[in-house]
């Protein structure tokens, strides 16, 4: 039998007419939605459930994702919807992000860029190829836990360190 040969998938987010590098010039407040979503590097991590200690602070990762993630292509399966089906899914935008930036993924380019980090080479917007950010594994393609299957109680049970 034949080897199955896994075809390039469609960029999900358009990155047609993006300002030149835009991220190193362009304050995220100023950014038009295009470029704002082509931030997103597709790698998954913020739909993962995270559990926050309360007298710390510390978040922790689990392996559990929100029920509309796509663990094979690590998006959202109803993003433009997702507040209809999971109320609680923070929408990011510059007036959310100073609040939520915390417990987003360490690799999450709006979290590096509110930090005045650079993105990392990886990043779609740098390798040209929306496949980077699983190639160099720091996506959760192929290991997540559907959040339906794990009773809450047991999220803690799944908690994982977060790949870089």
């Amino acid at each position: 039998m034949a080897a199955r040969r896994r075809l390039p998938r469609k960029d999900p987010i358009s990155r047609k007419g993006l300002r030149s590098r835009f991220w190193e010039r362009i304050p995220l407040k100023d950014m038009t939605p295009a470029e704002w979503e082509a931030l997103c590097d597709g790698c998954g991590k913020c739909c993962l459930n995270k559990l926050e200690d309360a007298d710390t602070g510390e978040v922790a990762l689990t392996r559990v994702a929100c029920r509309l993630l796509d663990d094979d292509s690590c998006r959202c399966s109803q993003y433009e919807i997702r507040k209809q089906f999971v109320p609680e899914c923070v929408v990011l935008s510059p007036k959310t992000l100073p609040d939520t930036a915390y417990w987003m993924p360490v690799t999450c380019a709006y979290r590096l860029l509110h930090e005045g980090k650079p993105l990392h080479d990886w990043h779609p917007l740098i390798s040209g190829t929306p496949e980077s950010v699983h190639a160099a594994g720091v996506s959760v393609r192929g290991w997540t836990v559907p959040e339906f299957e794990v009773p809450e109680e047991e999220w803690e049970d799944h908690i994982i360190e977060e790949p870089t």
